[in-house]
């Protein structure tokens, strides 16, 4: 079983994507942990983009949205609704979008709201911008999607440090009575939340001096409590599980014919877990994007940053029906079902 949802008149008319300027090599970091060899096989991933101390998701979003906006040639003031999703806001409070409000020049009279969802948070903000959106009251919407995780993952600790990276992301929508529409699925199950967690630093467990200790959780596994824990294993069943029945189960509720389907793009798990879904799923390899290799994990970015940066010139010069597939921390996942028509995709932006 799973929720549906499906939103009428709203329609994806521009995607952007900012990535930081630094390139750490995996070949490097996996020189005192051996196997690295192994380790591309499994993840696909050779490198990653890391954010400086001064960086933000915030910083990589904004970027993207600015160069978007241009391009689209829309007016600020006519721009009603900004929703930014990420695990790595700026402050505990106020709430990022309001940053991000000011810092972009919006009108006092758009609507801002922050989304805390991780690997699944661009197909579920992308559910709540466009709702919003359907009945025509707000016309210009901007879907920001970022995340920093390397601030928050011990580069003591091979099962996170490698792979993940940093991006930021902007997707823009309009109104559009008559458009294609959208069609999601969505799933949620908290029993699975140590899967993938930061214990420490909420109110739950306030930040301590234990906070900063640092605990070995197994072979070159060594962070504090204020890292991301990643089970491995959990993660990875739940992935090749509940990825395709997702998949599958919008495809049936909606009658969406797979094969009219263009492109395919999941959250940029690991090549291994990912190649089990699309071989569960029977969809042929040229229909599926990767951007692993040279961005890694990037959490709720990793959708729009793979599609534009495997994508951009597709998706600039001709219509394509699509399905983007989100999993992870949470446990929380969902699909979608939208199309384009010549979109604005401009080029890469390095911060």
């Amino acid at each position: 079983m799973m929720a549906f949802l499906q939103i009428n008149n709203v329609e994806v008319v521009g995607m952007a994507a900012a990535v930081p300027s630094m390139i750490e090599e995996n070949v490097n970091i996996y020189k005192e942990w051996g196997e690295y060899e192994n380790f591309v096989a499994t993840t696909g991933i050779e490198r990653h983009r890391k954010s400086d101390l001064s960086t933000c998701s915030s910083d990589l979003c904004l970027a993207s949205a600015e160069k978007l906006i241009a391009e689209l040639g829309w007016e600020k003031e006519n721009i009603d609704a900004l929703v930014f999703v990420s695990q790595t806001p700026d402050y505990i409070a106020p709430a990022t979008s309001c940053l991000l409000q000011y810092k972009l020049g919006l009108s006092e009279n758009c609507y801002t709201l922050d989304i805390s969802l991780g690997c699944s948070g661009w197909v579920y903000a992308f559910s709540v911008i466009s709702a919003l959106m359907q009945n025509g009251a707000f016309s210009k919407g901007l879907l920001l999607a970022g995340d920093t995780i390397l601030k928050v993952a011990s580069s003591e600790d091979k099962s996170t440090y490698p792979l993940f990276g940093d991006a930021g992301t902007a997707t823009a929508l309009e109104y559009n009575v008559g458009s294609a529409g959208l069609k999601f699925s969505f799933n949620t199950d908290g029993s699975g939340s140590e899967a993938i967690i930061i214990r420490d630093g909420g109110y739950r467990n306030p930040v301590s001096k234990e906070s900063f200790v640092m605990r070995e959780r197994g072979e070159s596994i060594k962070s504090n409590l204020l890292q991301v824990e990643l089970n491995g294993m959990d993660v990875f069943s739940f992935g090749i599980s509940k990825a395709p029945a997702s998949v599958k189960g919008l495809l049936d509720h909606f009658d969406i014919d797979k094969e009219s389907v263009d492109c395919f793009t999941f959250h940029q798990a690991n090549l291994f877990m990912n190649e089990k879904i699309r071989k569960k799923l029977k969809l042929p390899s040229e229909k599926v994007l990767y951007s692993l290799k040279d961005f890694a994990n990037t959490s709720c970015a990793s959708i729009p940053l793979t599609l534009v940066t495997q994508c951009a010139e597709d998706l600039k010069g001709k219509s394509m029906r699509h399905i983007g597939c989100g999993f992870g921390v949470g446990l929380s996942w969902g699909s979608v079902y939208f199309e384009t028509r010549s979109i604005k995709v401009p080029q890469l932006i390095e911060i």
